[in-house]
């Protein structure tokens, strides 16, 4: 959790608010509520892109506002303005408190405070110089290029942040927290005669630029991005219909993450609009299944150390061994359905209401060997990397693009396909898993994800994994 008095120097000392005014206008507001907050916040960004072999765009960008909630029941009142002052506050307090006139609710405990450290609250704004981000994306750039005749084009991109917030409850309660998130992406494109093909790789977390600076780091990605794009090249269509599929591990943990990890917040089962509502304590997945979101892992694109109502962030087991144990929960939701706030009340920006969302979500580890998952298909589809897919939370029907497959033939990798789309049911999915690697990995930090409008950072990860009958839909003739 950051350090109150680094947020009071933003808010208050340089700010012109008063604490002791401003915490009397959170009471008022409040007053006959269940809960509620004042949501304060600051925030620096940033991006840089080279393209064509020059920085194409550079911009800085500095915001800062408030929300100020009031809840009642199922209802909430809302209301939210850049402009941080002790008038727009109190005009908000008008407005919120409607919601709870005549309500006489009990104002609901505020959260356990937590002394958590997850990342640096240094601004990588601030600790790297303009020009030496300039000269990264150049050295990326050249380094690209001189690989192979065949790169016709590179794009490298830096993007960061710094938000600083403090949450303020009804009598005095606070908490702050102070954020940093970096992210580098890359994509090379290579040509083959009449061919071209796209290879992308990025990475990010709530570090500094500092690691990203070093070549053994930049480069890695480089040669990701253009492994990628040599794999595209020699690609054939996928084939079409109903086979046994390998999912990698690591960034292919996004398909858990929309196709069952939507399905498990808090709001969606209280509404029971989730494929999984009314389920808890039964089987939902394949035993050996053990589904986790966990938002206190260091220096994660996901963690936080404390959510956007100041729950603190913990590890919420979801499925155990096939079995659904637990739902994501803020604390609207946690309190209507009788259970306990998890520390995943996220919030886009002061302009967003905080709902249940996910953090660093992932399956967890198995005993087999991913050698031994591949040579135990006959025929087959690997799919390593997915460029994106939908999903309907209701059904748990989903759609899943790969971006990077290959044919398994006899146990054995065969040819890169280009075209498959993985199609299926997520419950379902969950229950045709039958072998899980012992090779969990956590994706590289990259993940944005969006929900109702808003987007916040997540990570994703899983181990390989081998499910039968998945339907493949390919581009084959």
């Amino acid at each position: 959790m950051g350090d109150l008095s680094k947020t009071d120097e933003i808010f208050f000392q340089r700010g012109g608010l008063e604490l002791s005014r401003v915490g009397q206008v959170v009471d008022d507001a409040l007053h006959g509520a269940d809960d509620g907050e004042l949501f304060l916040e600051y925030r620096q960004s940033e991006s840089l892109a080279f393209d064509d072999g020059r920085l194409k765009n550079a911009s800085f960008d500095s915001t800062q506002g408030f929300g100020l909630r009031a809840i009642a029941g199922e209802a909430h009142g809302y209301a939210h303005a850049s402009d941080i002052s002790e008038d727009a506050i109190r005009r908000a307090a008008d407005t919120v408190s409607a919601v709870s006139r005549g309500y006489g609710g009990t104002l609901a405990a505020p959260p356990a405070a937590s002394n958590a450290i997850l990342y640096t609250d240094d601004n990588p704004l601030a600790l790297t110089a303009f020009g030496d981000k300039v000269d990264l994306l150049k050295e990326i750039d050249a380094y690209a290029r001189a690989r192979d005749p065949r790169v016709k084009q590179v794009s490298a991109s830096l993007a960061g942040s710094w938000q600083a917030v403090q949450i303020i409850r009804a009598g005095g309660h606070r908490v702050a927290d102070i954020r940093p998130l970096v992210r580098l992406n890359i994509s090379v494109v290579l040509a083959d005669g009449d061919r071209m093909e796209t290879g992308s790789s990025g990475a990010g977390g709530r570090v500094t630029y500092d690691q990203y600076m070093t070549p053994e780091n930049w480069k890695a990605q480089v040669d990701e991005a253009f492994r990628i794009a040599e794999v595209n090249l020699a690609s054939v269509a996928a084939p079409a219909g109903e086979m046994e599929v390998v999912l990698g591990s690591g960034w292919p943990g996004v398909m858990l993450h929309e196709a069952v990890g939507h399905g498990l917040e808090g709001d969606f089962n209280r509404k029971k609009t989730s494929t999984f509502s009314g389920m808890m304590g039964q089987q939902v997945a394949a035993k050996g299944v053990t589904v986790v979101d966990d938002g206190t892992m260091h220096d994660r694109r996901g963690s936080i150390s404390i959510d956007d109502e100041g729950t603190r962030s913990r590890r919420n087991v979801l499925i155990e061994d096939g079995i659904l144990v637990g739902y994501m929960q803020d604390r609207q939701n946690a309190r209507l359905m009788g259970m306990e706030p998890t520390g995943n009340g996220r919030r886009q920006s002061f302009a967003h209401a905080p709902m249940p969302r996910m953090t660093n979500t992932f399956m967890e580890a198995g005993d087999k060997d991913p050698g031994e998952i591949l040579a135990s298909v006959k025929n087959g589809l690997y799919a390593v990397n997915f460029a994106g897919g939908q999903v309907d939370i209701t059904s748990g029907k989903f759609v899943f693009s790969a971006s990077e497959a290959y044919l398994i033939e006899n146990g054995k990798l065969g040819a890169p396909v280009k075209g498959a789309t993985l199609i299926g049911n997520g419950p379902d999915a969950m229950g045709r898993i039958t072998m899980i690697g012992n090779d969990l990995a956590l994706d590289e930090g990259i993940g944005t994800c969006g929900k109702s409008g808003q987007g916040v950072p997540v990570g994703v990860g899983q181990p390989t994994l081998k499910m039968t009958g998945v339907t493949i839909g390919g581009t084959a003739m």
